[in-house]
């Protein structure tokens, strides 16, 4: 079942006539589903915000919260929560009366229970009574959610808030804060330029560029099936190899034919640019192969692999675990392959291994 909207942008512009920052922005956000924004800097993130929020007046375009247009006009506190990039709480307050602050419509009796389970749920119980010149950047973040979530917002606005928050303390803290939405059934639209922290947040994902969505839709989606390289590159590391269509589900690479299960699309003869992600090259030991391991990138959870084929490089991310200089068989997923218009006509990889 699909849920209402609780909010929804249609053909949003933004700026001026020779300048537009936004430009047919549409999107829409369903009553508890959490999307995340993702842009370079300067993209025009933000003034999608601040339209959002009243703060500018679109040129053109519509927003509606909860079925009711607000477009210029400042939305109700109660209905939505913002917390922007350095988010300051009022600096003569304590975190307690920061929070408490925002709590003039919810009754005496309730309130404190209110503001004590805000508190709790933020993790800043301990530092109540504190100002926030005694508070770390994260304690500060956790005052000004829990001051925002105490106000029941049904919509939560975030504006690269962890920026400047080591990952140590970054993502625990996001992963607690999606849990908590998904447990209050509150939507939020959560802007950055960080792509994994847009993974880790999101259940839909949106990519921007110069004022226009570039594509959006579940992240898997958007990193195994993006519509163009500006998205593939943006999603994560890939290696691009020039191949030639040889039938209606069938190429040919320096690697060899390769067949998919479906029809490609594309005529036969067609010059095309194979993206072909780390994650979907399998490698082998094997005395006998033509490739070999040239630099191994120790990652943490994984190892990437820059691995000469001949005159080509290709970069592989797997568990396993390989020295430099030993040959390895390799192996590509061949389900749902993803062609662009062919650019240089060798092959190409983008990432570290580069």
């Amino acid at each position: 079942m699909t849920l209402p909207d609780i909010l929804s942008v249609r053909e949003l512009h933004c700026g001026y006539p020779s300048h537009p920052v936004l430009d047919g922005i549409t999107f829409s956000i369903h009553e508890g589903e959490l999307v995340s924004l993702l842009a370079e800097s300067g993209e025009g993130k933000s003034t999608l915000l601040k339209a959002i929020t009243g703060l500018i007046a679109p040129t053109q375009g519509q927003i509606v919260l909860a079925g009711t247009p607000v477009n210029g006009q400042p939305p109700s506190s109660q209905s939505v929560g913002m917390v922007f990039q350095d988010d300051a709480l009022f600096p003569h307050l304590t975190v307690m009366e920061n929070v408490r602050f925002g709590m003039q419509h919810i009754p005496g009796d309730e309130s404190r229970r209110v503001l004590e389970e805000s508190l709790a749920l933020m993790g800043v119980t301990d530092v109540a009574q504190r100002y926030p010149h005694e508070l770390s950047k994260e304690q500060c973040l956790r005052g000004a959610l829990a001051r925002t979530l105490a106000c029941r917002p049904s919509l939560l606005l975030l504006d690269s808030p962890f920026t400047g928050i080591d990952s140590q303390h970054r993502y625990p803290l996001l992963t607690q804060l999606r849990r908590l939405l998904k447990q209050r059934h509150i939507a939020a639209l959560f802007v950055t330029t960080e792509r994994e922290d847009a993974f880790a947040f999101a259940d839909h994902l949106m990519l921007m560029r110069k004022g226009h969505l570039v594509q959006q839709g579940v992240s898997a989606d958007l990193y195994y099936r993006p519509v163009n390289r500006y998205t593939a590159d943006f999603m994560g590391y890939g290696n691009y190899l020039p191949v030639k269509i040889t039938g209606d589900k069938g190429w040919k690479s320096f690697l060899g034919e390769h067949h998919a299960a479906r029809s490609l699309g594309l005529e036969p003869g067609m010059m095309r640019d194979w993206l072909v992600r780390p994650q979907e090259i399998a490698l082998a030991l094997d005395p006998e192969g033509t490739a070999v391991i040239e630099d191994r990138l120790f990652m943490g959870t994984n190892n990437l692999y820059r691995v000469r084929v001949g005159d080509d490089v290709l970069q592989v991310q797997t568990n396993n675990w390989f020295e430099p200089d030993q040959p390895v068989r390799l192996s590509i997923r061949t389900e749902q392959p993803i062609f662009f218009p062919q650019q240089e006509g060798k092959t190409v990889i983008t990432g570290p291994a580069a």
